[in-house]
């Protein structure tokens, strides 16, 4: 019953996770267009990346690397911020390299944009901490044993019982 209420908290988290991203990247992406007064209204292809990156992140775009550090955190019950910090900027590039073209024959990576690569990572960043704060730090505790109750103080000698 533990691990069934635990993968809701982790879904949950997730979620959150994602929303918060999401947020980073939309502003990061168009903070340039918003910052500019006298441009008026923001550009066509801004609002176009607005609605790319933000579907890539409410569709799960980052499911895979993201739950891969989710099960090596639960399964090794690794409760450490750095961990969470660390293994969302590895999801977070992970998620941008997945955007760029790769070429197999030279073995890199094709246009890649180093602040686009930083906006990412960042987001990453900010994404494992808001999981840590949901659901990281408690990361393994379904397969602990519940505590006993403790029984409760002995009556009094000259009291009676309730009826």
């Amino acid at each position: 019953m533990a691990l069934i209420g635990r993968l809701f908290v982790v879904a949950f988290a997730f979620l959150m996770a994602c929303f918060v991203a999401g947020a980073i990247v939309v502003f990061a992406v168009l903070y340039p267009e918003i910052s500019d007064f006298a441009g008026g209204q923001i550009d066509p292809s801004a609002i176009n990346i607005v609605l790319g990156f933000g579907f890539i992140f409410i569709s799960g775009f980052a499911l895979l690397p993201a739950l891969i550090i989710v099960l090596i955190t639960e399964a090794f019950t690794i409760r450490s911020v750095l961990a969470y910090a660390v293994g969302g900027a590895l999801v977070g590039a992970a998620c941008y390299l997945g955007l760029v073209p790769f070429d197999p024959d030279m073995m890199q990576f094709h246009g890649i944009v180093r602040r686009h690569m930083e906006i990412m990572t960042g987001a990453g960043i900010v994404a494992g901490l808001v999981y840590w704060l949901i659901a990281g730090r408690t990361a393994g505790a379904w397969r602990e044993p519940r505590r006993p109750l403790t029984p409760p103080p002995p009556l009094p000698s000259q009291s009676r019982p309730q009826p």
